[in-house]
C-alpha cells in the first residue's frame, strides 16, 4: 500500500513538473514578447517625436538652427539605439522559439521512434505467437498420432494374449 503511494506521488509530481515548465516557457514567450511590444511602441513614440523635430523651426526666418538639428539627431539616435535593442530581443525571441520548435521534433522523433520500436515488438511477438500456435498444433497431431498407435499397440497386445491363453487352453485339453 505504502510503495502505491509513493508511485502515485511521484506520477503526480512529474505531470505537473511537466505542466509548470510548460507554462513557464509559455510565459516566459509571452513576456518576451511584450517586452518586443514596448520597444516597438517606445519606437513609435520616438519616431513621432523625430518628425515634429524636423517640422520645428526655432531659428530667424523660420529655419532649423543648429540646436534644432541636434536635437533630431539624437532623437534619431535613440531610434537607433532603441532598433538595436528591438533587434536583439526579436533575436532572443527567435532563438527562443528555435529552442522550442527543436524540443518538439526531438519529442515528435522520440515518440515516432519508440512508436516504431512497439511497432516491431508487437510485429515480433505476433510472428512468434504464429510459430508457437503452429507448433502446438503440430504438437497435438503427433499426440493424436501416438495415441492410435498406443491404442492399436494395446488392442495388438490384448489379442496376442487372447490368442496365447485360446491355445494354451487347447493345449491342455
Amino acid at each position: 500500500m505504502n510503495f502505491s503511494k509513493y508511485i502515485l506521488f511521484l506520477s503526480l509530481f512529474f505531470w505537473f513538473g511537466n505542466a509548470f515548465s510548460q507554462a513557464t516557457d509559455s510565459l516566459a514567450y509571452q513576456l518576451q514578447r511584450t517586452k518586443i511590444n514596448n520597444l516597438l511602441a517606445k519606437r513609435s513614440i520616438t519616431f513621432n517625436q523625430y518628425f515634429q523635430s524636423l517640422d520645428r523651426h526655432t531659428g530667424i526666418f523660420g529655419l532649423q538652427t543648429k540646436k534644432d538639428i541636434r536635437r533630431s539627431n539624437e532623437i534619431l539616435m535613440d531610434i537607433v539605439k532603441t532598433d538595436n535593442t528591438v533587434f536583439k530581443e526579436l533575436k532572443i525571441l527567435l532563438d527562443y522559439r528555435t529552442t522550442v520548435q527543436t524540443e518538439v521534433e526531438s519529442k515528435s522523433n522520440e515518440s515516432e521512434n519508440r512508436n516504431y520500436g512497439f511497432i516491431k515488438t508487437i510485429n515480433l511477438l505476433r510472428g512468434q505467437a504464429q510459430k508457437l500456435q503452429a507448433e502446438a498444433a503440430e504438437n497435438n497431431r503427433q499426440t493424436e498420432r501416438y495415441q492410435y498407435f498406443l491404442i492399436a499397440a494395446v488392442a495388438l497386445i490384448m489379442i496376442l494374449i487372447f490368442a496365447i491363453i485360446r491355445v494354451k487352453s487347447t493345449k491342455a485339453r
